[in-house]
């Protein structure tokens, strides 16, 4: 007779030995305290208070408050440029209390940003900017800053989605925005959004009032782009077309007459005079749906295509005249900044 006895003793042996041992939660949250305290140990000292208005409390007119982050060691530092506003005296606080006075380099409103230089310091701790374009949904991210005038607040929470767009106070959409769930309030506007490995990765920018967890950030590669062109020119440099419309819908007989696809166009509505529009032709009424080879279907998308780029350059735009389809040559020129 058989005895298989010892084989089944050995099988269960065998499959209890490779059964993965249980994971003690308390490992996970103690790796997960110990990535946002590195974290926050690295890059806080380099978070600052951006404080606006009068230096004196019974000074004449309101001052704001908010958050920045320094990006080098000679004293740039990131903000929102609705934070800033239009504000002369800047006051900047660090972890330590120590307050000096800063001076705005630039502020571009069509992405919410600002750039200031602190006066008089040196060789201040500062966090460097990632690359946003590597980010994951689920990754974990840390905000610091000073929500409600609470100094040096920390939050964590994840990367909820990438490629949001939002409206920036000048009426333009932001692009690539990061939408998190890490709790942001008022104050923490111009706070870094950090990731694990100590990289700012956004500038905390808005939240939806009634809603929890709904955060955004511009993203660390729009940021780049911005302090780029406020070192280079003062300010970030767009073409200008001199036209004011606004996003409509194109009737479908006009569509099939013209022979286009388009089911949407941007609607213009005024024309400055003297701008490239009014010396293209261009008049109240008429819907652009294509320019320089990309289809237009809508405002966003004019803003859009008229990017540093196209500063000077001679652009082909298919507009729409009273059910007719009409093609203009355009000029645009750079924008006037913004003051």
């Amino acid at each position: 007779m058989l005895d298989f006895t010892s084989d089944i003793v050995d099988d269960a042996a065998s499959s209890r030995a490779t059964e993965p041992a249980p994971v003690d939660d308390r490992v996970l949250l103690d790796a997960y305290s110990n990535a946002v305290i590195d974290v926050t140990d690295r890059v806080g000292p380099a978070v600052v208070r951006v404080e606006t208005g009068p230096k004196v409390p019974n000074g004449r007119g309101r001052g704001g408050l908010g958050s920045g982050i320094v990006i080098s060691p000679d004293g740039l530092v990131l903000t929102n440029s609705h934070v800033v506003g239009s504000s002369k005296e800047i006051r900047l606080r660090d972890v330590e209390g120590h307050v000096g006075d800063a001076r705005v380099l630039g502020v571009d409103p069509d992405t919410d940003l600002a750039l200031l230089r602190a006066n008089g310091v040196r060789d201040l701790s500062y966090a460097a900017l990632g690359n946003s374009k590597t980010l994951k949904r689920g990754q974990l991210v840390i905000a610091i800053g000073n929500p409600l005038g609470f100094e040096s607040t920390v939050t964590a929470g994840v990367v909820s989605a990438l490629g949001r767009s939002i409206r920036s106070v000048s009426g333009r959409t932001i692009e690539d925005v990061i939408q998190t769930d890490a709790a942001l309030n008022p104050g923490n506007s111009g706070g870094p959004l950090v990731s694990s490995s100590a990289e700012v990765i956004g500038i905390n920018t808005a939240i939806i009032s009634g809603a929890q967890g709904i955060c955004f950030a511009v993203a660390s590669n729009t940021a780049q782009f911005v302090l780029s062109e406020i070192i280079r020119h003062g300010y970030v440099r767009r073409a200008f077309i001199g036209v004011a419309g606004q996003t409509a819908p194109v009737p479908r007989r006009h569509a099939v007459l013209a022979g286009v696809e388009n089911k949407m166009g941007a609607l213009l509505m005024q024309i400055e005079p003297d701008g490239p529009a009014a010396k293209a032709g261009l008049l109240p009424g008429d819907v652009v749906i294509r320019m320089d080879g990309v289809d237009i279907n809508g405002v966003d998308d004019l803003i859009r295509v008229l990017d540093r780029d196209r500063i000077g350059q001679r652009l082909a735009m298919d507009v729409l005249r009273l059910g007719r389809l009409r093609a203009i040559d355009i000029d645009p020129i750079e924008r006037k900044p913004q003051r």
